[in-house]
């Protein structure tokens, strides 16, 4: 059983492991059951919940299959430290003004020209179930942390 210490704990640990890589591959679900990544921007770190944020248009076809298809996994890489770290979990859709307000950053302009008046703007939330890492600094066998 995890306590509430081990949990902070690990979610310390993840926070340290993808805290200089913005860029994520987000993993989905087609409806044909086939797989498909893309890019996206994180939004600050983990937060205390096990949770990460991204922004997403409502209408796009990644939303679409997130809506057929919850478990999705999230990857980060940085190969000069080879650090590598797999996040599995479930995601949904969020349309809490407050929330995209939080989560705002100026360099999400470039996607979102007209930033948070943005029509079709919406927010992706990642439960994060399990996360598995490979960092050479500690072994090259992989690590596995379970939220």
């Amino acid at each position: 059983m995890t306590t509430s210490t081990d949990r902070d704990q690990q979610l310390k640990k993840l926070c340290e492991l993808i805290a200089d890589i913005d860029c994520g591959m987000l993993t989905t679900t087609e409806e044909d059951g086939s797989l498909h990544s893309c890019p996206m921007s994180k939004n600050g770190e983990i937060n205390s919940d096990g949770t990460l944020w991204f922004f997403i248009y409502r209408s796009s076809h990644k939303a679409a299959e997130i809506e057929h298809n919850q478990h999705v996994n999230v990857s980060f890489s940085s190969p000069d430290q080879q650090r590598y770290i797999s996040l599995s979990g479930t995601a949904q859709l969020v349309q809490d003004r407050n929330k995209m307000q939080e989560k705002w950053q100026p360099k999400l302009q470039t996607w979102f020209p007209q930033g948070l008046d943005e029509p079709d703007i919406a927010l992706l939330k990642v439960n994060i179930n399990q996360a598995d890492y490979w960092d050479s600094r500690s072994s090259f066998k992989p690590q596995v942390i379970n939220l």
